[in-house]
């Protein structure tokens, strides 16, 4: 049949085979916080990822029968969804994971290469990077650009202490490309010293 509405990527797999990879990553991204993978692959993920942890927020027996069938270790992981998870993600509507686009894994190897990952947890990518330059603004003393204000708005939205913890993470950012000492030679001060 030529053309035609997907309605998912069929990941050049069969259907016992493919719902086997999307498990198997789901339940490493609920372990890890974080998976990378190809990008039609992170995609596929992402919507049975949204799915899992909508029936953690519901806390029902029949939503953790669901959530058993879908994970791979139900008896470790299921603490942490119905328990860290849900917590994190109860006044949030939706959106709990982001796919952002990464370089290849190998220059032999040219595929889509991506990065799944929960949002508002201790491996945020986008809340560590968007502290990164809101410390360099601050080090270089100018202001912040419109498209960084609308990142740290987006990542301390939803975070219980969103403000402080990004407050603290700018800190911790500073200090460390200062290196401690205040100027911004001391990387390579740090440099010199080790390599003679």
């Amino acid at each position: 049949m030529a053309g035609g509405l997907v309605r998912y990527r069929h990941l050049s797999r069969k259907s016992s085979h493919r719902q086997a990879l999307l498990r198997n990553l789901v339940t490493a991204l609920v372990q890890h916080e974080s998976v990378r993978t190809t990008w039609p692959k992170a995609k596929e993920t992402q919507r049975l990822a949204e799915k899992l942890i909508t029936l953690a927020k519901r806390n029902n027996e029949t939503s953790r029968r669901k959530a058993t069938g879908i994970l791979y270790t139900p008896h470790n992981l299921l603490p942490k969804l119905f328990g860290e998870l849900r917590n994190r993600y109860a006044e949030r509507p939706g959106g709990y994971t982001r796919v952002l686009r990464t370089e290849p894994k190998s220059r032999y190897d040219q595929g889509d290469s991506a990065i799944l990952e929960l949002v508002d947890g201790p491996r945020d990518m986008r809340f560590a990077m968007t502290a990164a330059a809101v410390a360099r603004d601050q080090r270089l003393g100018r202001p912040s650009n419109d498209l960084t204000l609308l990142n740290r708005n987006k990542v301390t939205r939803f975070r219980p202490d969103g403000k402080e913890a990004f407050d603290a993470m700018v800190k911790r950012v500073g200090e460390m490309r200062l290196g401690g000492k205040g100027t911004a030679d001391a990387p390579m001060d740090t440099y010199v010293r080790r390599n003679g």
